[in-house]
C-alpha cells in the first residue's frame, strides 16, 4: 500500500510493509501480560513472564537485581547501542489500615486515583496467606442510605476495600492473614473490540511491552540483524520514577522509552497514531532524536503526531537523571483517559511498530 506522507516542505509515496500478522501478535500478547497482576512493587510474576517471551522468541534475557529484564535483540555496531525502554510495573494499592469493621483502607502505588477505581474489583494479595477477593466501593456505599453519597469527595480516606469474605471486626480480617503492607490489585477488565479498540487499564504500559515483543518477533522472522546494538529494557518501578535508573547496557549512546502517547484536549496524537513526544514535565527530549523519530515515522508511512504532554514524565528522563550520558527520546501508541480505564487501538500499535523497525533495524 502506497501512501503519502510530508515532513516539512517534502512530500513523498512510501510503500508501507504490511505488519498486520504483528499487530495481532501484539494485541494477543498485550492481553495475556494484562491479566498477570502487576502493580509497583509486586511484579515478579509479570516480569517472569516477560523474561520468558523474549527467550521464545530466540532472544537473551536476563532479570536485574530490581526485577526488570533486559533483553539483547542483537545488532552490529555495540559502541553506538539503542536501549529502548518499557514497563510492566502498573498502578495498584496497598492495605494501609484494617478498619474496626474489617474493611481495608488503602494507600496508592502509583498514581492510582480513588475517583475512577470506585465499584472495581481487587484481588487482596497477602504475604503469606493467599488471594482475597473484594471491591473497592465509597464508605456507606449504598445510595439509599447514604445522604451525602453525591457531594462526598472520593479520596483514600474516603472509600474503602469491602471483602468478599464474612468478617464484621478488624480481628476477623486479620484472622485471614491480611494485614498492612499487602498488595492490591485492581481488576484490568480487558477487552479487544471487532472495531479494533483495546480498553483495559494499564495499557500503561503493557501495551509497548507488546509493541516490543512484536519488534522482537518481526526481527527473528525476517531474520534481520540491527544496524547498531538493540536491547530491550522492561522496567518495574516506572510508575514511582525509577524504573529507568541503572542496568544500561555497555555501549549504549541512545534511550528511547515506549510508553503510551497522549490524548486528550490541547493533543493533535488520536489512539490511532504513534505519538513522538518534544516535551514533558522534565524538559524536552533530544532535539535531533526527535528530528530522526518525525522522519522514520515518515519514511516508513506510520501515521503519527508530535505533541507536548503537560503532565507526564517517563522512564529514560530517570535513566538521564541516574547519571548516563545518553540521547533521549519518547514514543508510544495513543491512549485516552491515562490513569483510567484506557484506551487504545491497534493501528496505534501497529504504526509504533511501524516506526519502531524503521528507526532500529
Amino acid at each position: 500500500m502506497a501512501v503519502k506522507k510530508t515532513t516539512g516542505k517534502t512530500t513523498k509515496t512510501v510503500k508501507k510493509i504490511d505488519l498486520t500478522k504483528y499487530t495481532d501478535f501484539i494485541v494477543e500478547e498485550t492481553t495475556k501480560l494484562l491479566n498477570i497482576d502487576s502493580p509497583t512493587g509486586y511484579t515478579e510474576e509479570a516480569a517472569a513472564w516477560v523474561k520468558k517471551e523474549f527467550e521464545k522468541l530466540g532472544f537473551k534475557a536476563t532479570l536485574t537485581n530490581k526485577g526488570g529484564v533486559i533483553v539483547d535483540l542483537t545488532g552490529k555496531d555495540k559502541k553506538n547501542g539503542l536501549l529502548l525502554e518499557a514497563h510492566t510495573d502498573t498502578l495498584g494499592g496497598m492495605v494501609a489500615t484494617i478498619k474496626g469493621n474489617g474493611r481495608l483502607q488503602l494507600t496508592n502505588l502509583g498514581g492510582m486515583n480513588p475517583n475512577n477505581a470506585e465499584t472495581e474489583n481487587v484481588r487482596v494479595v497477602t504475604k503469606f496467606d493467599g488471594v482475597y477477593e473484594g471491591t473497592f466501593q465509597l464508605n456507606n456505599a449504598s445510595i439509599h442510605v447514604n445522604g451525602d453519597y453525591d457531594d462526598t469527595k472520593r479520596s483514600w480516606e474516603t472509600c474503602e476495600v469491602v471483602l468478599d469474605e464474612d468478617v464484621k471486626s478488624k480481628e476477623d480480617t486479620e484472622k485471614l492473614g491480611i494485614s498492612v503492607g499487602d498488595i492490591v490489585c485492581f481488576e484490568p477488565n480487558v477487552r479487544v473490540t471487532k472495531s479494533g479498540y483495546i480498553k483495559s487499564r494499564f495499557l500503561d504500559d503493557k501495551l509497548s511491552v507488546g509493541i516490543l515483543l512484536g519488534l522482537a518477533k518481526y526481527i527473528k522472522d525476517k531474520k534481520v540483524t540491527p544496524k547498531r546494538a538493540l536491547y530491550a529494557h522492561i522496567t518495574v518501578y516506572e510508575e514511582v520514577g525509577h524504573g529507568g535508573c541503572g542496568s544500561v547496557p555497555e555501549g549504549c549512546t541512545e534511550a528511547i522509552s515506549v510508553d503510551m502517547g497522549c490524548v486528550g484536549e490541547g493533543l493533535t496524537c488520536t489512539e490511532k497514531q504513534v505519538s513522538i513526544c518534544a516535551k514533558d514535565s522534565g524538559g524536552p527530549y533530544s532535539f535531533e532524536i526527535v528530528k530522526a523519530l518525525t522522519k522514520a515515522a515518515v519514511d516508513s508511512g506510520a501515521d503519527y503526531a508530535v505533541d507536548i504532554y503537560p503532565h507526564y514524565g517517563s522512564d529514560v528522563e530517570a535513566t538521564l537523571r541516574s547519571g548516563n550520558d545518553l540521547r533521549h527520546g519518547l514514543i508510544g501508541a495513543g491512549v485516552y483517559a491515562s490513569h483510567g480505564y484506557e484506551r487504545s487501538h491497534r493501528d496505534g500499535a501497529e504504526n509504533t511498530l511501524r516506526l519502531l523497525v524503521q528507526y532500529a533495524l
